[in-house]
């Protein structure tokens, strides 16, 4: 394949060109203009553009000695991905996937940037893993360095190369559909993981959002908004008198409560972004009776984990410490709000990472959903289907549904709250498509990365969406699309501005317990259809 050879040629024009008319349609509903996405001229002399036009990453372009130390400290990365002592967490599916691939190419029809984009090959789930099988076979095995070619071991690592492969860890949303469809069980979007985890331990490359915007903020100041423990009371107390002024309710959020069943673990991006989000949780969880609490501790109101999406050490200097909080409170078990990679790092990473013998093991770690269906199961709520008279789907989060399985509470909730209203998307389940921004993709703004994700990681998701309202686009009623992810309702956010989704189609988003708390029949409705949510 060209693309594949070409990638690691010294140069500063693009692998491929973006041009609008080559990316999937979304005719009829949306009408736009050919075009295509070139940066300034002048970004191209400054920083690395290479692969397709794009970047995420402010990254000046280095000296000849720098680059060769790139080249050195990638190799030696690659190393320390195959060796288990070095990476006991992922070394064993890492390893298999890239040792077993049959390039079949039918990961290539699962994914959802490389369907947007008009199948470029570059987009391939597979292309990106295929060259760095070729790096390792080429410099790390007997064969390879003396046959090269003739083994397959045809790529050269030159700083390019390593600088496009950068690029192509962040085309990839980490969603892992590809894996769930590939014959034999590759994983290509673990491993486009591990090489960010690459990237980021051993040359310090990672995009400024996730990283010293993301983690590293969040471990300073108590969360990645840089919310601080003293802004998150007052948070708290704005989101209290403004349920009063809504509903009449005097509800108190309990806060550092000692022997609570539950610590509440919220997306801190929540509590500024969609308190009403806070508030619709608050409401259910008092009008049910729940003993929960929240945690002003620094990192404690703040459930981010953005190392899940590149780098083991900063997860788990993240996670170690939500756990801690729990121990300290005294509480039966932590409790994942409505955000889709804290779901995957609580509930399944971290038994990759604790060992049994440490007492934070006892912890539980659940998702919100199951509770929330107990709650409408129990009958402690007094609910009005009829609230939700409107069309309504429901977006399956990647981490919650596909990666984790949680499928049936989520749309049980739903048919409960809703008249009849319900629609399926098709594909759904553990089948649907990414949103189009997981993997840090909805928060990264460098450069000019969010136009590339805007049209095309974002582009299956917007048609998906407009099929599955087609029948009701010209009714002026409003549309809702339910998930249970801050990271998808961010992007589900941006994909209808881009888009002019509200303003064409009176398509809107929300949570899931905000669904919920707007059938609750004895307070005002929660949600305000004139205006689009932020």
């Amino acid at each position: 394949m060209k693309e594949l050879k070409e990638v690691a040629k010294e140069s500063r024009k693009p692998i491929v060109d973006i041009n609008e008319n080559e990316l999937l349609s979304l005719a009829p509903y949306v009408d736009e203009k050919n075009g295509n996405y070139k940066a300034p001229e002048d970004w191209f002399d400054k920083y690395d553009l290479s692969l397709d036009g794009f970047s995420g990453f402010q990254i000046l372009n280095p000296s000849e000695e720098e680059k060769k130390e790139v080249v050195k400290n990638f190799i030696n990365g690659i190393k320390k991905l195959l060796n288990p002592q070095s990476n006991w967490t992922f070394y064993k599916p890492f390893y298999l996937s890239l040792k077993h691939c049959v390039k079949c190419n039918t990961c290539a029809e699962a994914c959802h940037v490389y369907i947007g984009s008009g199948k470029k090959e570059i987009y391939r789930p597979n292309f990106r893993s295929e060259i760095l099988r070729r790096i390792h076979k080429r410099y790390l095995t007997p064969g390879g360095k003396l046959l090269k070619s003739f083994v397959g071991a045809d790529i050269e690592a030159t700083y390019s190369l390593i600088r496009r492969l950068l690029e192509l860890a962040y085309r990839c949303t980490l969603c892992r559909r590809c894996a769930l469809y590939c014959p034999v069980g590759v994983d290509n979007g673990l491993i486009a993981r591990e090489l960010r985890k690459l990237f980021s331990q051993e040359l310090g490359m990672a995009p400024e959002e996730v990283y010293k915007k993301g983690t590293r903020l969040h471990l300073r100041a108590g969360s990645s908004t840089g919310m601080g423990p003293d802004a998150f009371k007052d948070i708290i107390k704005f989101i209290e008198e403004d349920i009063y002024e809504r509903t009449g309710r005097k509800i108190t959020i309990p806060v550092d409560k000692k022997g609570a069943d539950i610590l509440l673990l919220h997306n801190g991006g929540e509590y500024l972004a969609w308190p009403d989000h806070i508030a619709a949780f608050a409401i259910l969880l008092d009008a049910a009776g729940v003993n929960y609490t929240l945690s002003s501790e620094t990192l404690g109101y703040d459930g981010v984990n953005y190392g899940a999406w590149y780098d083991d050490i900063e997860l788990a200097r993240v996670g170690l410490r939500h756990l801690k909080i729990a121990q300290e409170l005294g509480v039966k078990k932590l409790v994942i709000g409505e955000c889709g990679h804290s779901h995957k790092v609580y509930s399944v990473i971290f038994d990759r990472i604790l060992p049994a013998s440490s007492p934070l093991w006892n912890i539980k770690r659940e998702s919100c959903i199951p509770l929330v269906w107990e709650i409408i199961k129990s009958g402690r709520i007094k609910l009005d289907p009829m609230r939700n008279n409107f069309p309504i789907t429901f977006h399956d989060s990647c981490n919650i549904v596909r990666l984790m399985g949680i499928v049936n509470p989520q749309r049980e909730i739903i048919k409960a709250v809703s008249p009849g209203t319900f629609r399926e998307m098709n594909p759904h389940g553990p089948f649907n498509y990414c949103c189009g921004g997981g993997s840090g993709f909805a928060i990264i703004r460098s450069l000019n990365f969010p136009v590339w994700r805007d049209k095309v990681s974002f582009r299956l998701k917007t048609r998906q969406i407009l099929d599955t309202f087609k029948d009701v686009l010209n009714q002026n009623v409003p549309k809702l699309v339910v998930a249970t992810c801050s990271n998808c309702k961010g992007a589900l956010r941006d994909m209808i501005k881009t888009y002019g989704l509200f303003e064409k189609f009176k398509i809107n988003y929300s949570g899931l317990v905000d669904l919920v708390v707007n059938a609750m029949a004895d307070i005002p409705p929660l949600f305000n259809f004139e205006e689009m949510e932020e």
